[in-house]
């Protein structure tokens, strides 16, 4: 009797989708959430926009990654506006002094309205009588995310969320002149205990970015798109506003 040859086995028939397994979670893609519609009604109120460049905000597409800026400003007194894109608009602090490199310095950040992702662009100088009048100047740009060593594998998303709600927000900046890891504090809600203007500390923490003893506010003292001082942008007496068009030819790199 001849011996049976080695069983064959069945081809899989492609017409036939396998079963899914319920028991396989899949990892959600990273989402990046537009403005609630109330998101940017105080930013709006407080401006005209028949008598300012700024912009009105609603238009600006959602990048895959996050942006964020720090505008030098020269209102009632000088400070820096740090923004931080989070759920479609930016997050925005006035950090009087302005951002420290020195991991043993806090600055005072005092948390303002939200305003619109195309405000990463605006340089000029807003009219004298509107709300914040003065000179702005765009120090420094780039992307961030959330610091992966407390990000416990979430999405940058959903980790600066739960960090900015916490009031313990740890981040990542690459940008022109600031890079590495910071950390926002909570330190006082607002009247009553509400989240309206709350107060925060900006602080540098220790890593290959850090420079104890140094002040990098006062360090660089021109645009990163124009290379312009405050006093250059002030006497111009233009407004830059180009959220729709590219960079020009032949614009300055930053500098000091």
């Amino acid at each position: 009797m001849a011996k049976p040859g080695p069983s064959r086995k069945a081809k899989p028939d492609p017409s036939r989708k396998a079963k899914p397994d319920p028991t396989r979670k899949s990892k959600p893609a990273p989402t990046r959430a537009k403005p609630a519609p109330a998101a940017l009604d105080e930013y709006r109120r407080k401006r005209d926009f028949t008598k300012t460049a700024e912009p009105a905000g609603g238009t600006a597409t959602l990048a895959s990654t996050l942006r964020f800026v720090v505008q030098k400003h020269a209102a009632r007194a000088l400070h820096f506006d740090v923004r931080l894109e989070l759920d479609g608009v930016m997050k925005s602090w006035a950090v009087p002094k302005g951002p420290s490199l020195d991991p043993a310095v806090k600055r005072l950040a005092m948390q303002v309205e939200d305003h619109p992702i195309e405000y990463n662009t605006f340089e000029g100088t807003i009219p004298h009588g509107e709300y914040g009048g003065g000179t702005v100047m765009l120090w420094d740009r780039g992307m961030y995310g959330a610091d992966p060593a407390t990000a416990e594998g979430a999405s940058d998303d959903v980790a600066l969320r739960r960090g900015y709600e916490r009031g313990d927000l740890k981040v990542v900046l690459d940008g022109e002149r600031l890079h590495g890891s910071w950390v926002f504090v909570r330190t006082r809600f607002g009247p009553g205990g509400s989240s309206d203007k709350p107060s925060w500390l900006m602080i540098k923490h220790r890593d290959a970015f850090a420079k104890p003893g140094s002040d990098i506010a006062a360090e660089y003292m021109t645009s990163v798109e124009s290379g312009r001082t405050m006093e250059q942008i002030a006497s111009a007496g233009d407004n830059v506003w180009n959220s729709d068009k590219p960079a020009k030819p032949g614009s300055r790199p930053a500098r000091k």
